[in-house]
């Protein structure tokens, strides 16, 4: 039977006006429901209790923004143990990311939220106030229940494998010293920081393919079968985007190819308050790497379209000129250097001369590895490199981790360094205490690792350059990171209301 009462939400539609029809008082409810216990039971036998018919919509999958490993249980397992309960009639999943469309569908005379979202201004979705105007629109109205208050995600934290030991011990620490309202509130104060990120523009081209195995005749070359190909907006633009809904005011300095194609997809792909200046190479093309990707995300073959040494004296000398008279108008100057050849040695030395707080990384890649390194800056106050990087840049294999940050940190001169370690987390010293901070990584699933180092750097800069506390800001980058990871190259960029539920989420 209650197989039953799981709905299309067109049915569920349909349904709906056939019970006002008949002068019965329709009810809906909506959320996640990825682990019920008492108190959604409470809330919706009370939303019961207001009129004739329960209706209960899901968030489809794609869209709980509770960040990775969530939901623990697919839609239809969810569906199905709400429909097991005698006080709801009807279910159904809605496939948009917010319940505005399911309001418009079902018109309920009365939508019901828990008490958690009394208070709209603490509503960080800020869906709550556009899911009252859609109710109103048709004559119904919200309502709130009152009951006992359990939290999904706490439960989930803390008697699920949703993270291992290591990671469970450090968030029970942190979250007895941080709570999450204080930290969104963290990185909301930081809205009206000037942001400026240099760095090159990079098309980053995903070929979706099907290996079918060698192509025979003794020759080790593998043969693929064609599927599709996927731009994305990489290297300083996706900094720019990752940061475009946490700041007003954000900048971006890089290079295209005179007359070059991509120049209208990388305009488009730009967030609207990203302001660029652009510098055109002379005779250099916009740099794009393509990369050959099987059904599981492996890449399999890299091409690289570009110049290794894009940059005239011409162009250079502008590029100067106008880091001199700008770089200082900003609160903060993100570097993600990919080692392309768009920053030069001059350029180098313009930013750190200029910049009021300056943020590097220094990406290691096949076009530069074994030459680019953290320590062509004579000075950064914030530094993020991986491990890689970091022993490439202290030409030391085996010496701890402690050691050699310790000993680049003080080449830099820098208020922070921090590596990351992928898997294994990260690591930030903090210069004016002195203390080795260190953070497990706070991912449960990596889609794609492509971007998550940008994404670190993004956050981690942004609060490091507000003042916030060394800590906070090494969290508040790994959290960035773990969402990323989740994101297939840099599809779509880090944005505040999934960023802010997650580290609601991890704090619960």
């Amino acid at each position: 039977m209650s197989e039953t009462k799981i709905l299309s939400l067109q049915e569920l539609g349909e349904r709906s006006r056939h019970y006002r029809q008949q002068g019965k008082k329709v009810v809906l409810c909506h959320g996640v429901f990825d682990l019920l216990h008492p108190g959604h039971m409470k809330h919706l036998q009370k939303a019961r209790e207001m009129g004739d018919v329960l209706c209960v919509t899901l968030t489809t999958d794609e869209h709980v923004n509770k960040g990775p490993g969530r939901p623990v249980f697919t839609g239809q397992l969810r569906a199905e143990s709400l429909a097991a309960l005698a006080c709801v009639d009807h279910v159904a999943i809605n496939q948009a990311p917010t319940a505005v469309p399911v309001i418009h569908t079902v018109q309920p005379d009365i939508y019901v939220k828990g008490q958690d979202y009394k208070v709209v201004e603490e509503d960080i979705s800020g869906n709550i106030s556009t899911e009252q105007e859609a109710v109103e629109s048709h004559g119904g109205r919200l309502c709130y229940t009152e009951e006992i208050q359990f939290s999904s995600s706490s439960i989930i934290n803390d008697q699920f494998d949703v993270f291992p030991p290591a990671t469970k011990e450090f968030l029970q620490g942190f979250k007895a010293r941080y709570q999450a309202e204080t930290i969104v509130k963290i990185v909301q104060s930081l809205h009206e920081m000037r942001v400026l990120v240099v760095g090159e523009a990079i098309v980053d081209e995903y070929c979706y393919v099907n290996p079918m195995g060698m192509v025979g005749k003794g020759v080790n070359v593998i043969a693929c079968r064609y599927g599709s190909t996927e731009q994305f907006a990489g290297g300083s633009l996706a900094v720019a985007n990752h940061l475009s809904g946490f700041v007003k005011r954000l900048s971006l300095l890089s290079g295209l190819g005179q007359h070059d194609p991509h120049e209208p997809f990388i305009r488009a792909k730009l967030a609207q308050n990203v302001e660029p200046f652009f510098h055109y190479y002379e005779s250099a093309p916009t740099l794009v790497k393509r990369r050959f990707v099987d059904e599981n995300m492996n890449k399999l073959f890299e091409l690289y379209f570009g110049d290794e040494e894009p940059l005239t004296a011409k162009v250079e000398s502008a590029i100067c000129r106008w880091l001199v008279e700008h770089a200082h108008t900003y609160d903060l100057v993100i570097v993600p250097d990919y080692g392309n050849g768009l920053i030069s040695p001059a350029i180098v030395q313009v930013l750190s001369k200029h910049a009021r707080f300056l943020a590097v990384n220094t990406q290691v890649n096949g076009g530069n590895r074994g030459y680019h390194v953290v320590t062509r800056y004579p000075r950064a106050d914030f530094a993020a490199v991986n491990e890689p990087e970091l022993r490439l840049a202290a030409h030391d294999r085996f010496g701890t981790l402690e050691s050699l940050t310790r000993r680049i940190n003080k080449q830099l001169h820098s208020k922070q360094f921090s590596v990351t370690r992928g898997s294994q987390g990260a690591m930030l010293l903090d210069s004016a205490s002195n203390r080795i901070l260190e953070i497990p990584a706070l991912s449960t699933r990596v889609v794609d690792r492509v971007g998550a180092g940008d994404s670190f750097l993004a956050f981690a800069s942004l609060a490091l350059a507000g003042g916030i506390d060394p800590e906070i800001a090494l969290f508040i980058g790994s959290a960035a990171a773990a969402l990323d990871v989740q994101i297939v190259c840099n599809r779509e960029p880090i944005e505040p209301v999934p960023l802010f539920k997650y580290i609601t989420t991890l704090l619960k």
